[in-house]
């Protein structure tokens, strides 16, 4: 799919600066609840990554910023990811097609895969941005400094994100619902789902510093989460290119999660994309960059099912068991002169 200034609005908004949008999803319609990795092998990209749009915004002028508030995110009961050939971080590493099809449980707020790890959910549309300034037409898959195709997954309910509007009217698009996505995306894909959402529109004068996107998220005690915090485990890639730096640290996750947790390593890369974080953590001692992937160790094991099923969390019963021991112990001492 592409995008460009050229377009004409789809949507005119004039009084309300409000938008609800319907199901948004990436596949185009191409891979559906019941698809199998054939889906993969004939998908065809060029008219992947639909948006919503283009809407145009009464009063946005070049130089203005488009403050877009998001109020609501609500997910399918289904998403999917996939390796898809020629794309993602690693792609020369991974030739053959694959894909997951997971089952949302928005009740619980979580994703489930292969029975004992469980993914939070944090939805959030994948791409939003105004028209760059061209009157070309501009393929929906790289973002640009006005936006479109960020896959930030920090853009959930709450957050606001600042575009820099280019041309007359913004004519802002949005569209690629994820359910939830580590940062860096790194297999290509999130957990694909169709969205709807609702926001909201504020122009906003005398930005100069909004010169490509910008976002404020909320307090962290706001989000909801399914998974108790138990730390994480990170990786790290050295080397004197960032991206290189950066695959070699999602090399050792991938391994890591292989050789400890019993995954293939096509679900080690799916799951790599969907809950490993990558980040930047050192940059100025040269010639060499570090880059991490960091990885929450609370989605693994039958945490989620204490949570669901008895109210505890794993930490919680830890705390129980280790309460029964001691004064297991000490009552056996007082009783028998000895601790058994």
């Amino acid at each position: 799919m592409s995008y460009g200034g050229i377009q004409t609005a789809r949507l005119d908004i004039r009084y309300l600066r409000f938008l609800s949008v319907g199901e948004v999803a990436c596949s185009n319609g191409q891979i559906s609840a019941t698809s199998d990795v054939s889906a993969i092998s004939s998908i065809d990209l060029s008219i992947a990554n639909p948006v919503f749009g283009p809407v145009y915004i009464q009063d946005a002028h070049p130089g203005d910023v488009l403050k877009v508030d998001v109020l609501d995110l609500e997910v399918a009961d289904w998403g999917w990811s996939a390796v898809i050939p020629g794309f993602g971080l690693l792609a020369d590493e991974f030739p053959e097609p694959s894909l997951y099809i997971w089952k949302l449980d928005r009740e619980h707020n979580y994703a489930l895969f292969k029975d004992n790890t469980r993914i939070p959910l944090r939805p959030f549309l994948g791409c939003m941005g105004v028209a760059p300034a061209t009157d070309d037409d501009l393929s929906t898959i790289p973002p640009t400094d006005a936006g479109g195709n960020m896959d930030c997954s920090m853009l959930s309910v709450g957050s606001t994100v600042y575009l820099p509007i280019q041309t007359a009217g913004a004519l802002f698009s949005c569209g690629d619902g994820h359910a939830a996505q580590g940062q860096g995306e790194v297999c290509g894909t999130a957990i694909e789902t169709p969205l709807r959402a609702t926001l909201r529109f504020e122009i906003c004068k005398d930005q100069p510093w909004v010169r490509a996107p910008a976002y404020q998220t909320p307090p962290s005690s706001l989000l909801r989460s399914s998974i108790s915090d138990r730390g994480c485990y990170a990786a790290m890639g050295v080397d004197s290119d960032l991206v290189q730096a950066a695959k070699k640290a999602v090399r050792s996750i991938i391994q890591w999660l292989v050789s400890t947790k019993g995954f293939s390593r096509s679900e080690a890369y799916i799951l790599a994309s969907v809950a490993g974080n990558l980040e930047i953590v050192e940059a100025v001692n040269m010639p060499n960059y570090e880059v991490a992937m960091s990885f929450p160790l609370g989605i693994f094991g039958w945490d989620w099912f204490l949570d669901r099923y008895t109210g505890f969390s794993f930490d919680a019963v830890g705390v129980i068991l280790r309460a029964v021991f001691y004064f297991g112990f000490a009552s056996s001492e007082k009783l028998f002169g000895r601790r058994i």
